[in-house]
């Protein structure tokens, strides 16, 4: 208490003989508009002065409120005092509680039957807020007014507790709080119910979780709403004034008071920074203020952890220990209001637990002190008896005060490990499990390298999640895949994960993948490691742990060879086949990074990623059953999908010679390149095709999504214009493969979708679509488009230098050439033209956007179909490419 003591007189100090200021202040002129606007603008200052300067944050919110207080006190009496009114701050500033930005909320109250004589003065004080700078929210109602609308909306009712009579009438505000008092509306049982579901209603916008990447600091899950919902409800049934009170109570211990308060107040530091940097009521932590917030609160970069990235997981860690105290108030409060007399006996499950109400507690005050395992035990025994729906907030008490036994014995133990083993082997709850173990602070404990990823973000617009909560994401769907109600999503890896035994071993794996995520050095391999030893103390046996020492080294190479290589190369899926030697290994893989694809960003999921997955998979399997001794050959495969087409086209009576005449203009390229299904709607609309103009086409390809082709004449600049006018329209491309006719027709094949990643599903926006780029690409003076859509918000606060590398691939006369610039609109029409403009011709392009990163690779040949080998034409293209890109930034 004493260092917080010390920090106030500090502070007082820093804002400069304060009250000798709010005392001239509330003595002005009320009724001056320049003394008024002289005061507040002299108070802010000293504020954000003395925050800048670290002020203890509780003394300026305080301070903030007592200014607002002493310029409407002045104007009241000046303009609006009467016997028959009462100048009454409600919500927040009822608390005596505002921000640089906070509303300003008050209640004006009047005696029944005086609006008329007291009306005129009102407007005048109204008018006069306003013309002072204050945008200040009010009501005007009798007491019998607020019982009434109070007991019609729970916000209201919220409002009015928080209240202080400021100037006016005492006795009508007393007569409202008589009015609104809990033996007259509002019981406490009602009151508290409600506010659990409005909590569980918010909570449920966002997502059930904090720790998304640009989190609300008011009402996100464990963000100050919540402890505004626990001072609502001890206020309503406890009449405790303040959170301290909840110690007098015996709801909270002096310890878990300091630390509530301690959270408190570090939101309050982080959301008075945003007000500040904003001058704005702005309560989310956006990219755009995150580094300046952590650059304001003193952070600083460090070798492998960024300034700002040291602030984000402060601030995750603080809203997970908020988030628990949360749980264990209301659950105090649920007991003491809603089970009040209510002498349940309870039911024995061992010797250390017992149920009560469908909750699990604990026997006795000191069984985590005598048994520590049964810090993990308590996990296990929920997830094998499903009606116990959570831990009593005692046990939840004990548990935050014995975590501490977590020690290096502890994790010795065996009968730890076998308790901890065994939550991963149950049929159910294993996802549940794990995530109450995080809550509650016993899973970074027991694993200390993953208590050190809790929290941590990567500033980026890849990740949306913190990396723990992404890691259990990855265990969610691992254990959605086993479960036959969740098989719609996902049926092809649900059915492969299904038909495998020991489901544990992908759990470990996807526990451990990221583990060493911020440590520097290749997180794989130190992720291997980790998860090498934990095999080994658990008794996870050598073959086991090979795999899963495997599937975390090499967690990302089946989604970097489906996203960034050719997998319609034959020596693609044969090398990518050696690289993973079994069937046993390429199940898991796959299953590990649709998961992991799956839990890393909403948006970065689709049809095509799926079906680039499934088919590297399934041709990756074909290799290892025909053996990697004969490897699949291209005329193979070009064999059985021109066999394929012509079955589809057959059924679909298009005439034979017509459409093999069509195929005899490309190459076997295009064969590799498309499936049977695109080859046969391309074909047969070429066949139909009437006239030279351009054909261009969308449509649903099965699980791939929607895809455009245009067949057209060659043409300068195609690439260039098509491209522009997609990104025009609004569209992301996926993917391009370009295919050139012995006859000078191209055949252009781009998977797209719609800026937020979903399908073309509209027949307007088809044709919108079609009609656009046929009339762009068919007009010869057309060599360029301008795109005018901006990058997005989030992405033009990151800084990515365009990089350019180029490699070549034995097996293909090509020239491997990969782009990591930032993204934005337009990005591949602008590359195309200098394409264009050096000569280049463009044979296929993976696209893919990593956040606010495009990583995009280009097979690219000169004007003879040739490699580009020759080393001054590749340093002119990387030095033009990346003085256009970097110019032209988002």
């Amino acid at each position: 208490m004493g260092q917080s003591v010390d920090a106030r007189r500090r502070a007082q100090a820093d804002l400069g003989d304060w009250d000798a200021f709010i005392a001239r202040a509330a003595q002005a002129e009320g009724a001056s508009i320049a003394q008024a606007r002289e005061y507040l603008d002299a108070g802010r200052k000293r504020i954000e002065q003395a925050f800048r300067a670290g002020a203890h944050v509780d003394v300026l919110v305080e301070a903030r409120s007592a200014l607002v207080d002493a310029v409407l006190g002045s104007a009241w009496r000046a303009l609006a005092d009467s016997a028959n009114a009462c100048l009454v701050a409600v919500g927040g500033y009822g608390r005596g509680e505002l921000l640089p930005h906070s509303d300003i909320d008050v209640l004006i109250l009047y005696r029944q039957g005086t609006l008329d004589d007291v009306g005129p003065a009102l407007e005048r004080f109204l008018t006069h807020l306003w013309d002072i700078g204050l945008e200040v929210g009010h009501s005007v109602r009798s007491p019998a007014e607020c019982a009434e609308q109070a007991e019609a909306d729970i916000t209201i009712m919220t409002n009015l507790m928080e209240s202080r009579a400021l100037a006016g009438d005492p006795a009508l505000f007393a007569a409202m709080r008589a009015a609104t008092s809990v033996e007259h509306i509002w019981p406490s049982a009602e009151f508290f119910k409600a506010k659990i579901e409005e909590q569980q209603a918010r909570h449920a916008r966002y997502d059930e979780t904090a720790y998304k990447l640009e989190p609300n600091t008011k009402e996100s899950p464990g963000g100050l709403r919540d402890i505004q919902t626990i001072a609502w409800v001890a206020k309503r049934q406890f009449a405790a004034q303040t959170l301290d009170g909840l110690v007098d109570y015996g709801f909270l211990s002096e310890r878990e008071f300091t630390e509530l308060k301690r959270g408190q107040i570090f939101l309050w530091r982080v959301r008075f920074a945003l007000h500040t940097l904003t001058d704005r009521p702005e309560d989310r932590l956006l990219f755009d203020h995150q580094i300046q917030i952590a650059k304001l609160l003193g952070y600083e970069d460090e070798e492998n952890n960024l300034a700002v990235e040291q602030f984000m997981q402060k601030y995750y860690r603080n809203i997970k220990a908020l988030t628990a105290l949360n749980d264990i108030l209301l659950q105090l409060f649920s007991e003491a209001i809603l089970h009040f007399g209510d002498d349940e006996r309870p039911r024995s499950i061992n010797e250390r637990f017992q149920s009560r109400h469908g909750f699990i507690e604990v026997t006795g005050d000191d069984v985590f002190v005598k048994h520590p395992s049964a810090l993990l035990e308590i996990f296990y025994l929920m997830q094998t008896r499903p009606r116990l729906t959570g831990i009593r907030a005692h046990t939840l008490r004990l548990m935050r005060r014995d975590r501490h036994l977590i020690d290096k014995t502890f994790r010795n133990s065996i009968h730890c490990r076998r308790l901890f083993t065994e939550i991963l082997r149950q049929r159910s709850g294993v996802t549940r499990a794990l995530r109450r173990m995080n809550r509650y602070g016993i899973l970074g404990r027991y694993l200390p390298n993953f208590g050190k990823i809790i929290g941590r973000m990567q500033y980026d617009l890849f990740h949306t999640l913190t990396v723990d909560e992404h890691t259990l994401f990855v265990i969610r769907n691992l254990r959605r895949l086993v479960l036959p109600r969740f098989q719609h999503e996902l049926p092809f890896a649900s059915e492969l994960m299904q038909s495998l035994n020991k489901p544990q071993i992908l759990y470990i794996a996807g526990l451990m993948h990221d583990i060493a995520k911020g440590r520097g050095g290749d997180h794989s391999e130190l992720g291997a490691a980790d998860a090498r030893k934990f095999c080994a103390d658990h008794g996870i046996s050598s073959d086991d742990t090979d795999l899963v020492c495997w599937l975390v080294r090499q967690h990302l190479l089946m989604s970097m060879t489906a996203q960034r290589r050719d997998i319609n190369d034959v020596q693609v899926v044969n090398e990518f086949a050696r690289e993973v030697g079994s069937r046993e290994r390429l199940d898991r893989l796959f299953l590990l990074t649709v998961c992991d694809i799956r839990a890393t960003n909403p948006n970065l999921w689709n049809s095509w990623k799926e079906s680039l997955l499934v088919d590297l998979y399934t041709n990756t399997r074909r290799a290892l059953e025909r053996g990697l001794d004969d490897p699949l050959s291209e005329a193979e495969l070009v064999a059985e999908t021109r066999s394929a087409a012509a079955a589809m086209l057959t059924r679909s009576r298009v005439n034979t010679p017509k459409f093999k005449a069509v195929w005899a203009r490309f190459d076997p390229e295009y064969f590799l390149r498309h499936s049977p299904e695109e080859i046969a709607r391309q074909t047969r609309a070429i066949v139909t095709h009437d006239g030279d103009g351009p054909l261009v086409s969308v449509a649903e390809i099965t699980d791939q999504g929607s895809t455009l082709f245009v067949y057209t004449r060659d043409r300068n600049y195609l690439f260039g214009v098509a491209t522009g006018v997609l990104a025009q329209l609004g569209l992301s491309i996926l993917d391009a493969r370009i295919n050139t006719t012995s006859d000078d027709y191209t055949l252009d094949t781009y998977v797209i979708c719609e800026s937020d990643g979903q399908p073309i599903k509209e027949v307007y926006r088809r044709r919108e679509i079609e009609d656009t780029l046929s009339a762009a690409i068919a007009n010869p003076e057309v060599e360029s488009i301008e795109v005018t859509r901006r990058a997005s918000r989030r992405s033009r606060y990151f800084n990515v230098p365009t990089q350019i590398y180029f490699s070549e691939t034995p097996e293909r006369a090509c020239t491997i050439m990969e782009v990591v610039t930032a993204d934005r609109p337009g990005l591949l029409s602008v590359i195309g033209d200098i394409f264009y403009q050096n000569g280049i011709l463009l044979e296929t392009a993976k696209i893919a956007t990593i956040g606010e990163r495009a990583e995009d690779v280009f097979f690219i040949t000169d004007s003879d179909h040739a490699p580009i080998r020759d080393r001054a034409t590749r340093t002119r293209l990387r030095e033009t490419l990346t003085n256009e890109l970097d110019k032209n930034g988002p």
